[in-house]
């Protein structure tokens, strides 16, 4: 399989069935809830028992950020792609996702 990045960018390359695809396969799932529970280990929150609000770059369908929520955090995604944010809508993930480029900088108060 060639990789994405190499094939299209990502708003064109996660369409609808590429979206599906990705957020069905059970190896992506064990590999994002693995990543996820290793950056928050790396973010070395006080064990205060109190929920962080994190910001999911590259959310995606919110594989990560389910487990986020499952590991009692908020979370806010955002993603390029429109297709990928409409599974993760579809999904009913806990977390909130916003359409947008990175490379335009984060659209929230300055």
């Amino acid at each position: 399989m060639s990789r994405p990045e190499l094939t299209a960018p990502a708003d064109v390359f996660y369409n609808s069935t590429e979206a599906r695809k990705y957020t069905t396969s059970s190896r992506v799932v064990e590999i994002q809830e693995r990543l996820t529970e290793r950056a928050v280990e790396l973010l070395n929150f006080p064990d205060d028992g109190i929920a962080k609000l994190l910001l999911d770059v590259g959310c995606g369908s919110g594989l990560s950020g389910d487990r986020l929520s499952e590991l009692g955090h908020n979370w806010i995604g955002m993603d390029i792609s429109r297709d990928m944010l409409e599974v993760a809508k579809e999904r009913e993930v806990e977390g909130e996702v916003l359409l947008n480029d990175m490379g335009h900088g984060v659209p929230f108060r300055p």
